[in-house]
């Protein structure tokens, strides 16, 4: 389909690749250039992206994902085959400041329609209840202050917005509604089907942010302990702060002072347990949980689906994350 770039407008090119991630059944493909006759081939940088093109595309979008399932997002490398990839698609659907290695191979490559998913919503900035560790290394006070209009750019750096939208319901949808008038755009002849989806996947997305409202209205303590700070946007949605072992980077460890400053934390919040996620060692989290009494927990950040993930699609794995916090916090 590739062939559909040279008859569309600039306009609507940039739109297009915001609708740029396609339908989940054609992830786990080997070729982006595999799409059925007539559908957009897109490449999503990772499975947030993958299930909101999937569910706004539909039959109309073929997908394929850069991250496949069970890989640490952060942690990606684009293969030669992979990059090739880029350069046979029409679209490409990221998150730029997430994946360092996605963000230079997408800028790099020819192809016509690039969607960053940070530019359809705001990005925040969240210093998960001051690191300490990171804080001496960039997070000043004047640079938070400017962190909405530059975040986007650097996120994965520290220094700006917070990557993770699709964990705040709202700001998901908010980029739902992007990717769809994009899509409709470009491909106005399946416009009416990307509008009704869109609107679907909206008022799913609403359900759930009212789920999360309700669930959390009534509870003892607001602060949750987590390996990365990934719930950022999700905490400042309902009124929580996440303190998290490490920053926005997964990897990154913690340093002595940190780990003082969480157990005091701990104790001074009612704080009954330390979350962790499935893509990543929890050795921190146990660690800190076993120096402090406190139990563990999953909450995911669902960048990715395994076969030890506690649900199989987006809004499943949010649900059980709410079930987790729910117990965490003392909700009732």
């Amino acid at each position: 389909m590739n062939v559909r770039r040279r008859h569309i407008s600039a306009v609507a090119l940039a739109a297009v690749a915001a609708l740029g991630s396609g339908a989940l059944t054609a992830c786990s493909s080997d070729s982006a250039a595999a799409g059925g006759a007539g559908q957009f081939d897109v490449v999503a940088s990772f499975y947030p992206m993958a299930f909101l093109a999937e569910r706004i595309g539909g039959e109309h979008v073929h997908v394929t994902s850069l991250t496949q399932p069970g890989q640490e997002p952060h942690d990606l490398e684009i293969s030669a085959r992979q990059t090739a990839q880029l350069e046979e698609s029409d679209a490409a659907l990221y998150i730029k400041g997430l994946q360092p290695s996605v963000d230079e191979a997408i800028d790099q490559s020819p192809i016509a329609t690039k969607i960053d998913a940070a530019e359809l919503t705001s990005l925040e900035e969240h210093d998960a209840g001051h690191d300490e560790e990171h804080e001496d290394e960039h997070a000043h006070e004047d640079e938070h202050a400017h962190g909405d209009e530059h975040g986007h750019e650097h996120a994965h750096d520290h220094e700006g917005g917070d990557p993770h939208i699709w964990l705040d319901p709202v700001k998901y949808a908010e980029v739902a509604e992007g990717v769809g008038e994009a899509f409709q755009k470009a491909d106005p002849d399946h416009a009416a089907d990307y509008r009704a989806n869109t609107a679907a996947l909206v008022k799913d997305l609403k359900a759930l942010d009212e789920k999360f409202r309700t669930g959390l209205a009534n509870r003892k303590t607001d602060v949750f302990v987590t390996t990365h700070a990934a719930f950022g946007h999700l905490a400042e949605r309902y009124g929580l702060t996440e303190q998290a072992i490490s920053g926005l980077d997964p990897d990154s460890e913690p340093s002595g002072a940190r780990v003082k400053e969480l157990q005091k934390i701990a104790k001074e919040d009612g704080v009954t347990t330390v979350f962790y996620e499935t893509l990543v060692s929890d050795r921190a989290a146990r660690t800190l949980a076993a120096d402090t009494g406190l139990r563990t927990d999953v909450l995911d950040p669902v960048e990715g689906i395994t076969d030890d993930s506690r649900g199989e699609d987006y809004f499943q794995i949010m649900e059980a994350n709410l079930t987790a916090l729910r117990t965490a916090l003392g909700a009732r």
